[in-house]
């Protein structure tokens, strides 16, 4: 049987899912100006607010502390 996950395993996952969400919203804000024909350093410059963006959404989301469950 499978056991409870250990407060290490619910951190690393917490922190691989802020990872996630992170680089899906940039990679994303990427393929939009990418989509409107940009040019290149636009849309490198997406990609990076994008990302930056979805930071503060995944921490807005989940905010990091002991009450988490």
């Amino acid at each position: 049987m499978v056991g409870p996950m250990s407060p290490e395993e619910r951190q690393s996952g917490m922190v691989r899912l802020k990872l996630g969400i992170a680089l899906l919203v940039g990679v994303s804000g990427g393929l939009v100006a990418l989509q409107g024909e940009a040019s290149l350093p636009v849309v490198g410059a997406a990609v990076v607010v994008g990302t930056l963006v979805g930071a503060v959404l995944a921490w807005y989301i989940f905010p990091s502390g002991s009450n988490y469950r």
